[in-house]
């Protein structure tokens, strides 16, 4: 599959279309029998399964300027005497393409990178921090009708112990991988309840659908306002946004905010879906790959709204977002406010290798509607608002205060809202002029 991803967070930004991959055969040099039996029982095969992806697909034919080919020659003639020793090699080799978005992934980078992109994961439906003083891991978060919430945990429990391990000497991630497990199987957690003596708890881990989409409906003045915050574009961020705007619109609000702060990117497809739900027709985005083809995306479905929008977009939010946003700004759908994006027009395929590790590879580069190359220099708002280091301190201490009164960003997006909705409501609000009746003519209305 293909995706696109910005140098800031490379392991969590998709955005592609579906590539084929079956097999590596047809890409493979044919070899003697000893050669090749010796190939597949040494690392050396995922190194070649690389580089024959790499020589295949690289966005630049001239691979930087390098003789790919002896760069080949140079990772086959080497002796590894480990797998770890290998990815190095391969690393280093990447490296060479000066493309950070070029990248390896041993197979636990790539389970991350698949699980999060999935939009869902098994486990017990529970966030978790833990605290700078104690270290004590305590739950902050449940998510509905997961099983962490039908076994009865709070929010504010303490978990002492996981599966008979205590959690005082341990970090947040060890106890993420530990409650998480396939499907259908058990942990047993210790916790720590105000008022209560500690209790144990078994519950039944599940595939759980993680949210991607945040909406809500905020009075501000005469408006009732329907505000979307979209953290990534997961495989189940359309539907979740599919979802939100129909409930908003069923609760009858006079526009939308769309909030992509931070938001670093993701699945190409979920990007174009979502353009969908806003568009009624234009183009979406424009790809060009590696022989100069071009494809233009363009919307093909009746948009689930015309209400006016605004988009709020930040330094951080890459790639979909980009996407997403250049769509809505060069079709004239919706007013962008914010600072530049981060400025990432590049997409990349990405392979599982026959040991479960994975690539990621540049592909193509893509452009906005009106032909724009975003590279490097990001999206520029409509209406630009900056926050001071003040302001920002203050809304990453305390998250709850994005898109209220102490939000100078949100606050201007609410300002320009109101003025696209005054206007909207007085176009669909005029009533129809009726063409005149020529004289000595009877007027037939019915």
């Amino acid at each position: 599959m293909k995706i696109d991803s910005s140098a800031k967070r490379p392991s969590s930004l998709w955005s592609g279309f579906l590539l084929s991959l079956a097999t590596l055969s047809c890409l493979q040099p044919v070899l003697d029998r000893p050669a090749q039996a010796a190939l597949e029982d040494s690392p050396k095969v995922i190194l070649d399964e690389a580089w024959q992806l790499v020589n295949h697909w690289y966005v630049d034919g001239t691979f930087n300027h390098r003789d790919w080919q002896a760069t080949r020659q140079t990772l086959l003639n080497r002796n590894y005497t480990s797998r770890d020793q290998a990815y190095t090699a391969l690393r280093q080799a990447l490296a060479e393409l000066e493309d950070p978005y070029t990248r390896f992934m041993a197979p636990q980078e790539f389970l991350a990178l698949t699980t999060q992109t999935s939009g869902q994961l098994s486990g017990i439906g529970i966030h978790m921090q833990q605290s700078e003083e104690t270290k004590a891991i305590v739950v902050v978060k449940l998510l509905p009708d997961a099983p962490a919430f039908k076994a009865g945990l709070q929010v504010g429990d303490q978990i002492l112990a996981i599966d008979n391990r205590q959690t005082a000497m341990m970090d947040i991630k060890t106890a993420s991988e530990m409650i998480r497990g396939e499907s259908d199987t058990a942990v047993k957690l210790q916790i720590s309840r105000a008022g209560q003596k500690p209790f144990l708890v078994t519950v039944k881990r599940a595939v759980i659908e993680l949210p991607t989409v945040e909406s809500s409906i905020k009075q501000e003045g005469s408006h009732k306002i329907g505000y979307i915050r979209l953290q990534e574009f997961s495989a189940h961020a359309s539907e979740q946004m599919r979802m939100a705007i129909q409930r908003l619109q069923g609760e009858q609000v006079d526009g939308f905010v769309l909030d992509l702060r931070g938001n670093p990117g993701g699945l190409l497809s979920a990007s174009i879906d979502i353009a969908g739900m806003w568009l009624n027709n234009g183009l979406i985005v424009q790809t060009v790959d590696r022989q100069g083809h071009r494809e233009n995306i363009a919307a093909h479905s009746i948009a689930l709204t015309e209400l006016p929008l605004v988009v709020l977009v930040d330094g951080d939010s890459a790639s979909s977002s980009e996407i997403l946003t250049g769509a809505l700004q060069d079709n004239q759908r919706a007013k962008v406010v914010g600072t530049s994006t981060f400025g990432k027009a590049l997409v990349q395929s990405v392979h599982q290798l026959s040991d479960g590790s994975g690539l990621a590879i540049t592909v193509s580069h893509y452009y906005t509607p009106k032909g724009t190359d975003i590279s490097r220099k990001g999206i520029q708002p409509d209406i630009a608002v900056g926050l001071n280091p003040e302001q920002l301190e203050v809304l990453n201490r305390d998250p709850s205060l994005k898109a209220t009164a102490s939000d100078p960003q949100y606050m201007r997006a609410i300002s320009t809202l109101q003025q696209s909705i005054g206007s909207y409501q007085k176009r669909n609000l005029a009533p129809t002029a009726l063409p005149a009746t020529p004289k000595n003519e009877t007027a037939k209305r019915s």
